[in-house]
């Protein structure tokens, strides 16, 4: 069975269940709905940007600035009620396209809403809109509820130790109790994490994804070794790569810190067979986040879920976390990088948990003042503003990058090792452009050549 045909399996599978299962309750609670009021009659997507508040904006614009750009989509049914849903455009499972927008009208919603192929927005916009229609959160169209609050974590780039601790002390102020960033050669992790464990309570948690940097457990195990003294950390993601099972079993044996792995590589099957990670990171569409939350609670591995947006997207995330029993580390929505809220109330954190809303559908309006006011044309392609990028060693010496049309431009280098391998002292910057002939000439030669020593 191919991919496309397992996935479509798992979707006809989980429609099946959904109908039999909710239109029983439909039947009990006696609510008036039929196939002809979840008809869709239209659907309207809408671009915005949504400005970084101004510490993660300093970090993301060195490779992220496209995070800015979402895309809500809006699902009417014949009924009159009206679904939400987001696609972060250009940092996604499945950006909606105008075919599957056609291919859903005059349908019933339900029939097509657990496509995965749909993409983001759509999919989440059908499942809301349905829930809506059935006066009930879209949990119940999921399974039963198993949670009543679900963990949530602050997420950021990698960034300054500075800016590490000032945002460890945000999200502790805002009842977080778990932060996530990036390990990277480029900035000084034994200085990132030591100084925001100073600064926070033992409980309050720091996760380092290392995205494969540390490239090998030989390399890596002093560092893994390192960070393990500091109680706050709790998780290590994808510390070296993921193919390499050997490796990551021999980091699970070494180290009190969990391993997490993106569900599905190695397979979910070798993960429990090889002990080569203690849970994983579960992220794609609704048939496909079910069955990995299925999974899970069969071989009883945590994973936290990784929906990445806005408010709205962190309110999708919410519905899941209350249904699958196994989402019990802190799901990493992103919402929190915003200045501005999508939704006309915030989701609000209390000992490091928010409460699964019981209300119609995501239990959660859309801020619409707001979306008039950061409505834009949707971009050709994704933006790339030109970006120079300096990386300080403690030697003294320079190291300059540049943005190359490729996303995580950086990442990508750091995987190839080609930067030193990460040292005490190591420091990184955003270089502004400065119109000067030197910026100029760093970029072109960073861009053809780099990373580059100047």
């Amino acid at each position: 069975m191919n991919s496309l045909t397992r996935r479509r399996f798992l979707a006809a599978t989980a429609a099946a269940m959904f109908t039999r299962e909710t239109m029983e309750r439909v039947r009990a609670e006696g609510t008036a709905i039929s196939a002809k009021h979840l008809r869709v009659t239209d659907v309207q997507r809408t671009t915005a940007t949504f400005e970084y508040r101004p510490t993660p904006r300093r970090n993301m614009d060195r490779e992220l600035p496209h995070w800015r750009f979402a895309e809500i989509c809006e699902v009417k049914l014949e009924c009159g009620v009206t679904g939400i849903g987001e696609t972060l455009l250009y940092y996604t499972w499945g950006v909606p396209s105008d075919e599957n927008v056609k291919s859903v009208i005059g349908k019933n919603a339900m029939s097509v809403m657990w496509d995965d192929d749909l993409g983001a927005g759509l999919q989440m916009a059908l499942f809301d809109a349905v829930a809506r229609a059935l006066d009930a959160p879209i949990h119940h169209l999921l399974g039963q509820k198993v949670h009543d609050r679900t963990p949530l974590s602050w997420w950021n780039i990698d960034t300054s130790a500075a800016d590490m601790v000032a945002e460890c002390r945000e999200a502790h102020r805002l009842g977080y109790m778990s932060y996530k960033t990036k390990g990277r050669p480029w900035f000084d992790v034994w200085k990132q994490v030591g100084d925001s464990a100073q600064a926070m309570p033992a409980a309050f948690k720091i996760d380092m994804d290392f995205n494969d940097t540390l490239l090998t457990a030989k390399q890596g195990m002093q560092i893994i070794k390192d960070l393990e003294k500091f109680p706050q950390v709790d998780i290590y993601e994808t510390p070296i790569p993921q193919s390499d099972v050997e490796g990551n079993r021999q980091i699970c044996e070494a180290t009190r810190v969990n391993v997490a792995m993106h569900y599905g590589k190695p397979s979910p099957a070798t993960c429990v067979e090889t002990k080569c990670c203690d849970g994983f990171v579960v992220g794609h569409g609704a048939t496909e986040l079910m069955a990995a939350g299925r999974f899970c609670e069969q071989v009883e591995m945590p994973f936290w879920l990784q929906l990445v947006g806005t408010g709205v997207t962190a309110a999708w995330s919410l519905q899941f976390g209350g249904v699958l029993e196994q989402a019990v580390w802190p799901a990493v929505n992103c919402h929190q990088l915003y200045e501005e809220n999508s939704l006309t109330q915030p989701i609000v954190v209390q000992n490091g948990h928010a409460v699964v809303p019981d209300g119609p559908g995501l239990g959660f309006e859309l801020n619409r003042d707001r979306l008039n006011q950061r409505k834009v044309p949707r971009p050709p392609s994704r933006p790339e503003p030109r970006r120079l990028i300096e990386t300080s060693w403690p030697d003294g010496s320079s190291m300059y990058t540049a943005s190359n049309g490729q996303v995580n431009f950086m990442l990508t280098a750091g995987q190839q090792g080609r930067y030193p391998y990460f040292l005490r002292g190591a420091d990184t910057r955003l270089v502004p452009d400065d119109g000067t002939s030197r910026w100029r000439e760093l970029y072109e030669r960073a861009r053809k050549e780099g990373p580059i020593q100047a």
